[in-house]
């Protein structure tokens, strides 16, 4: 049994939130799915992010509690409520959602104990939508500021509504080593960056030199993803599955390329690997599906493939 210090401590900093459906909630936030889930792929995952004091908040917590996640780092705010989300299907693998305003993890701090928690942590994955509030995105960035340099940082875009600024996008591919983005966003972040790419590699390629990141990678659903890393690209087909829901499918996604670049994989099988995680959890029902098993048998599939 591994010593639960020697793991890798994978942090999701931003959202933790309700994912509110048409007959029940359950727990979600793109960055608290990613420590999730990285927290079954054998590694830490740690959530940074902030609850109402609130019987929502009160429930989130438990809820990690019991998946065997700390909630030491979560802040617990008097002001703010919980964070939901209203999440409605016109197709089970386009989700529309509301994400309701003035909630407590648009109010993050950096403290002493972000200070101290952060420059341990051998991958932080954040987003665009918890930057919505200028207080909380000078909070994230002072918490990647604080990150060691060998720290792995993905910035997982994920465009949300209209909660995004290029200033916001520009500062986080600056600070990020990775970038990770479905082929929608793409395209967005391309009239957004005013790029006349033409076409995903030309795109990947001009962010990977404009802002010194080491890898673009851009999910394709289905048709599985492309990895630009360096002058190396690989195109990674998809594996059928029936979708259940896509929530939290891309959220998995990043988890397992994390995991398994933290375990030193190289990019083609970590690639592999993460296609089949996020299948597996599209397959599912909500964003944070207790997958673990499923999740060594892949894995030891792939290795010994």
């Amino acid at each position: 049994m591994n010593n639960i210090k020697s793991l890798p401590l994978v942090i999701g900093l931003g959202e933790l939130l309700w994912d509110c459906f048409e007959d029940e909630r359950r727990p979600g936030g793109a960055p608290a799915n990613v420590a999730f889930q990285a927290n079954q792929l054998g590694c830490l995952g740690t959530v940074v992010t902030r609850v109402g004091q609130d019987d929502l908040g009160t429930e989130l917590l438990e809820f990690l509690k019991e998946q065997g996640l700390s909630v030491d780092h979560v802040q617990i705010d008097a002001s703010f409520p919980t964070g939901t989300v209203t999440v409605k299907y016109s197709d089970a693998n386009d989700p529309q959602y509301t994400i309701h305003e003035h909630v407590a993890w648009d109010h993050l701090e950096f403290n002493e104990d972000l200070a101290a928690l952060m420059p341990q942590s051998q991958a932080v994955c954040f987003g665009t939508l918890a930057q919505r509030e200028a207080g909380s995105r000078e909070a994230i960035h002072q918490c990647l500021s604080a990150t060691n340099e060998n720290c792995l940082v993905v910035y997982d875009v994920n465009l949300r509504q209209h909660y995004y600024e290029r200033s916001w996008i520009e500062r986080s591919l600056t600070a990020a080593k990775m970038v990770k983005l479905n082929q929608d966003e793409a395209g967005k972040l391309g009239e957004v960056l005013g790029l006349s790419a033409d076409g995903l590699e030309q795109f990947a390629n001009h962010v990977q030199g404009e802002y010194g990141l080491e890898a673009v990678c851009i999910t394709r659903g289905a048709e599985g993803c492309l990895i630009y890393a360096g002058d190396q690209e690989f195109n990674i087909p998809g594996s059928p599955v029936e979708v259940a829901d896509a929530v939290g499918a891309g959220d998995a996604f990043t988890a397992a390329l994390i995991s398994r670049r933290l375990l030193g994989w190289g990019w083609e099988q970590a690639a592999l690997f993460a296609n089949r995680i996020g299948g597996l959890v599209a397959s599912q029902p909500g964003a944070m599906p207790v997958l673990k098993q499923e999740f060594e048998q892949i894995s030891q599939e792939i290795q010994n493939s």
